[in-house]
């Protein structure tokens, strides 16, 4: 039977974790002698309210399966954003809840999809607590929490996989509890380095702060209505190279932090990433580039924009609407590919496009040579069939909840391009897409259905579908002998 207890228990600490982290929007309102401060004392008041009674009894069985894990953060992810909407409407900069609950979601997805036309308007305690969301939502809250909350062993392991990107979810360590920690102490170190090299380059505190977050959770959230184009060439450097690298799987930054150089740089995942990386931003730069231009300026904004994208990010320099149909279909493309599995980024990741052309290739094979076994390999090491099947199963997911998604919208009666790319932008993460949703417009004018549908492609894309997929589904939520025993033996 479904463990809700546990699930209520979960739900608490998030809450109140939230609770705790709208004090630092609140401090930094009555830094700048903000009004506004006051709505985010008033929402944590709200969020812990709703929090501590939830955690005031320790449930009896601390042991939870597959389907609380699923369950658990595809509602914790849920109540987070609807509670971290409220300060908006409290304080009247965005009134509307659709609008609120939009803003707030697309930051904790790190999405970056904005339904502000002037960014600019908004106080600096509301600027923070945008960019912030993207921060908490990067790494994930849920692996936060298993940082700090010690729950029954092995069943940590099923949170981290029902948040964590990728086709598979590892530890670093034996313990998932300091995997976890591992994991944002890391996220911190990088934070902390992007944070210094742009104060370094003269950006002010407060951006520097900002735009850090954005980055480091791959969010894109600016705070300024030009995105990056106002700053220097030397800042938009930074911030490409440290989306590029919050791109990367944490699990290589662990091989080198623990001196396996040569197994870190070996990685299939990640040479393949930077390939197409460098790939892209070179055939951008050529079709972009016009004789007697600035050489630098259009190979940087070709790099920006590539790992943008690809990163799941959304910040802009310039407005790639306007580029080449070649240049733009491109980006289009880096959508769907994504950052690596185990980064902050979105999208379907490198590795499962690995899997899914080694797949191709070996069907292939077979017509061939029937009578041959094959194996998939990743990493040099082989890749479970069932890990295959959950790629394959992503997929089908992925492409249905596309489709209807696409067809959903398209009832407002915007052009194709904006439908299509505002779907890809949203379920992948990313923020901007091409016409009305392009980088230099918002996505404001849908209707509040169009708007919902959206809210749930971010948080469905965010959570790598199957949470949030799995809420509607009957069977998680009776009693099923036989999925309590496969849950408890995929146990760890």
């Amino acid at each position: 039977m479904m463990n809700f207890r546990i699930i209520v228990y979960i739900l608490g600490w998030v809450l109140n974790m939230e609770a705790i982290f709208m004090l630092l929007p609140f401090a930094v309102g009555l830094f700048y002698r903000e009004c506004a401060a006051y709505a985010f004392l008033t929402a944590a008041l709200i969020c812990a309210a709703a929090g501590v009674p939830a955690i005031l009894r320790r449930p009896k069985n601390m042991v939870f399966y597959l389907k609380e894990g699923f369950a658990a953060v595809a509602l914790s992810w849920i109540a987070l954003s609807i509670f971290g909407c409220l300060p908006f409407i409290i304080n009247r900069e965005i009134p509307a809840f659709t609008d609120a609950l939009f803003e707030t979601v697309s930051g904790f997805t790190t999405t970056g999809a904005s339904i502000l036309s002037d960014v600019e308007a908004l106080s600096h305690c509301n600027l923070f607590w945008r960019s912030f969301t993207h921060w908490i939502g990067g790494m994930g809250v849920l692996v936060f929490l298993l940082a700090v909350l010690p729950l029954a062993g092995g069943s940590q392991m099923h949170l981290m996989r029902a948040e964590s990107p990728g086709p598979a979810v590892g530890k670093l360590v034996p313990k998932t509890r300091y995997t976890a920690l591992i994991l944002y102490m890391l996220y911190i170190f990088l934070s902390i380095l992007e944070f210094f090299f742009l104060l370094a380059g003269g950006m002010p505190a407060f951006d520097a702060v900002t735009t850090t977050f954005g980055t480091a959770g791959t969010g894109g959230f600016g705070i300024r209505n030009s995105s990056m184009a106002e700053y220097s060439p030397y800042l938009q450097w930074v911030v490409a190279i440290f989306m590029a690298l919050f791109g990367v799987n944490f699990n290589i930054y662990f091989l080198l932090l623990i001196k396996k150089w040569k197994q870190a740089l070996r990685s299939e995942e990640l040479r393949t990433y930077f390939i197409i990386l460098a790939a892209a931003s070179g055939i951008i730069f050529w079709n972009t580039y016009i004789p007697g231009e600035n050489i630098e300026a259009s190979l940087r904004h070709a790099a920006f924009q590539v790992s943008s994208i690809m990163t799941t990010t959304g910040f802009a320099t310039c407005d790639f609407a306007r580029w080449p149909v070649l240049s733009q279909t491109i980006l289009v493309l880096l959508m769907f590919i994504g950052a690596c599995a185990g980064s902050t980024g979105g999208g379907l990741k490198v590795s499962r496009i690995i899997i899914l052309a080694k797949r191709a290739r070996e069907e292939l094979r077979r017509y061939l040579y029937p009578n041959s076994i094959t194996k998939i390999r990743l990493e040099k090491k082989i890749v479970s069939s069932d890990i295959v099947h959950t790629t394959s199963a992503f997929l089908v997911a992925y492409i249905f909840i596309f489709a209807v998604s696409t067809l959903l919208i398209s009832v407002d009666g915007h052009d194709t391009t904006t439908s299509f790319t505002a779907v890809a932008a949203t379920i992948n993460n990313i923020g901007p897409g091409l016409s009305l949703v392009g980088p230099s417009q918002n996505y404001g004018f849908f209707s509040c259905f169009s708007k919902y549908v959206l809210i749930f492609d971010m948080l469905a894309g965010r959570l790598e579908l199957f949470p949030m997929l799995l809420l509607f589904h009957p069977a998680i939520w009776r009693k099923s002998g036989f999925a309590q025993k496969k849950s408890a033996e995929a146990s760890i």
